[in-house]
């Protein structure tokens, strides 16, 4: 499953248009707008990052708004949770190594 995640977020400008919807709700125009790319470009990766739950879309009068969601994102961060933990403790290592070295020099 992570993987798939992954392989969507991956793709740069999905990306950009995850890091575009953080800030704020956008229609389509405002992504092409921002992303300075086609229209057809962005609704492509708008429907790849829609049917994997990335995304989500309401219609306001002739436009589509869409907004971030944060599910998918959420079970990344749970994956990498352990992996956080391990390299926390390796700077922890770190620190301590760089203290002592400190606690020598003086």
């Amino acid at each position: 499953m992570h993987a798939a995640l992954f392989n969507i977020i991956g793709e740069p400008t999905r990306l950009k248009i995850l890091n575009a919807l953080q800030a704020e709700d956008m229609a389509v125009g405002d992504l092409v707008s921002e992303l300075g790319t086609t229209q057809p470009a962005v609704s492509k990766h708008l429907k790849v990052l829609r049917e994997a739950g990335f995304v989500r879309c309401h219609v306001d009068a002739q436009r589509r708004i869409y907004r971030l969601n944060d599910q998918p994102l959420q079970a990344i961060d749970e994956w990498l949770e352990p992996y956080r933990q391990r390299w926390s403790k390796s700077f922890d290592r770190l620190e301590d190594f760089l203290d002592a070295e400190a606690k020598q020099q003086e």
